[in-house]
């Protein structure tokens, strides 16, 4: 058992405790461990709104950040809203989704929500463990909460109505923290999960939230490299936030 800091508050309030390692499912033959924070029924929207400016995430109910023995790849990343500007690739991606409805739904569950999710998890992440989930796995993974969490629709406003992407979404007292985006994968070109991360940056904007969390940047991981996408964007290095200059962006 470990803890970040036993005199700060909501931290005395926790247990930590390490997990046993485990493979790495970004950076393969590399082992792996994770600090949890427990126990789930106190992380509430102000304590998780603490904890992820330290570092943490959440996979449903269980809060975590990475905590290898000898690897510090895995970088917590954020974007300071009122200053990112969109490079010319994403102003083509805004324009060409801003068509698509978006509405909140309840956060429960959903056919065409599980659907959606089982069909982009077999296209996109075969193999991963993911794409064999039932439904109580997928609810355990996006739609336990303790937290204030919105569950965000993208439709075509067609006369189907088709379902587009799914986000979840976590409000933070100092942003929106991004969990997770399925989305159609028969439309390759449409850059869906793009899209997703400048509504939220939209939305961050017009709820005077200064930033959008997107979890771990891993330079070396192709699947969590885009996230240097967005700038300007700033890394949790040494426990403080600081701007990451990353190569030069693509237009």
């Amino acid at each position: 058992m470990s803890h970040p800091d036993d005199s700060e508050l909501p931290f005395s309030l926790l247990q930590f405790y390490q997990t046993a390692g485990y493979p790495c499912s970004y950076l393969p033959d590399r082992p792996a461990r994770s600090l949890v924070a427990a126990p789930p029924y106190l992380i509430d929207t102000p304590i998780y709104s603490h904890l992820v400016r330290r570092g943490f995430r959440r996979s449903g109910l269980f809060t975590y950040r990475p905590d290898c023995d000898a690897c510090q790849a895995c970088v917590p990343v954020r974007i300071p809203v009122a200053e990112f500007v969109a490079n010319r690739s994403q102003l083509r991606c805004r324009k060409r989704n801003a068509h698509l409805c978006a509405s909140e739904q309840p956060l429960i569950e959903n056919e065409a929500h599980f659907a959606l999710y089982q069909h982009y998890q077999s296209t996109r992440h075969p193999g991963g463990g993911m794409d064999v989930g039932d439904h109580e796995q997928y609810a355990d993974f996006l739609l336990r909460s303790h937290v204030e969490t919105r569950l965000i629709e993208f439709r075509e406003p067609d006369a189907a109505a088709t379902l587009r992407m799914v986000s979840l979404i976590d409000v933070l007292d100092d942003g929106l923290s991004s969990v997770y985006t399925f989305f159609d994968p028969d439309l390759p070109g449409a850059g869906f999960g793009s899209y997703g991360i400048l509504w939220q940056i939209d939305q961050c904007l017009a709820n005077d939230l200064p930033y959008l969390y997107l979890g771990y940047w891993i330079a070396d991981c192709r699947k969590m490299a885009y996230k240097a996408d967005y700038r300007p964007i700033e890394g949790l290095i040494n426990g403080r936030w600081r701007r990451l200059e990353i190569g030069t962006p693509p237009d």
